[in-house]
């Protein structure tokens, strides 16, 4: 007998951050890329969280010291995926590619930075 995986175990999900720089007035279009890249992918069997962030400046009645990120420039996706298979096909997604062709040319790095996370 197989022993069933809930979607949300935290030992099959594959968790990661991308992150990069918008050249300087290239930033909207990024944007534009991501949101269009946020639809497809939220729509792939296997992707339980794709969530697109820019970094902005703190509330100006909060003091704190501001991180090295690029204000405006600095793109950070928060991405989940119910196992190592699911990923593999989001990898595999010709809108992925796509969408990494269309995004080089735009940004300071030579493509996305993928930090793998796993929860405590």
């Amino acid at each position: 007998m197989s022993e069933t995986v809930r979607a949300d175990d935290p030992q099959q999900v594959v968790r990661l951050v991308a992150e990069f720089t918008a050249r300087s007035g290239r930033e909207e279009e990024v944007a534009r890329l991501l949101l269009a890249l946020a639809d497809d992918v939220r729509r792939e069997p296997g992707c339980l969280e794709f969530a697109t962030h820019r970094v902005v400046a703190p509330p100006a009645s909060i003091d704190i010291a501001h991180g090295p990120a690029p204000i405006g420039a600095r793109f950070i996706v928060t991405e989940a995926y119910r196992d190592e298979a699911a990923f593999a096909a989001h990898l595999a997604a010709p809108y992925g590619a796509t969408f990494n062709a269309a995004l080089g040319p735009l940004i300071v790095e030579d493509g996305s930075v993928l930090t793998f996370l796993a929860r405590d």
